[in-house]
């Protein structure tokens, strides 16, 4: 009864072990996390202080030109040849 308790009770070994697979897995999330949070914070502050950075955003998101660029926008894919492809 007491082994039983042990390995299989509220507080026993295969809590324990599902409890510490969830904080490793919680621990690699937050991470990731971090990760991401750093690459945005760098990011903000590249948009805040880099005319290069803030240029590129700029063109790319709200598609602004110098004198005398053309842009050339293509449609996007019809979903009946997407389909058909496959």
């Amino acid at each position: 009864m007491l082994g039983y308790h042990v390995i299989f009770g509220a507080n026993g070994l295969f809590v324990y072990q599902q409890k510490r697979n969830e904080s490793r897995a919680l621990e690699a999330q937050i991470q990731l996390m971090q990760q991401q949070n750093a690459a945005l914070e760098k990011q903000v502050k590249a948009l805040k202080t880099d005319p290069q950075a803030i240029e590129k955003e700029a063109r790319e998101r709200l598609r602004y030109t110098r004198p005398g660029e053309v842009i050339y926008t293509l449609p996007p894919p019809l979903p009946q040849l997407q389909q058909e492809k496959k």
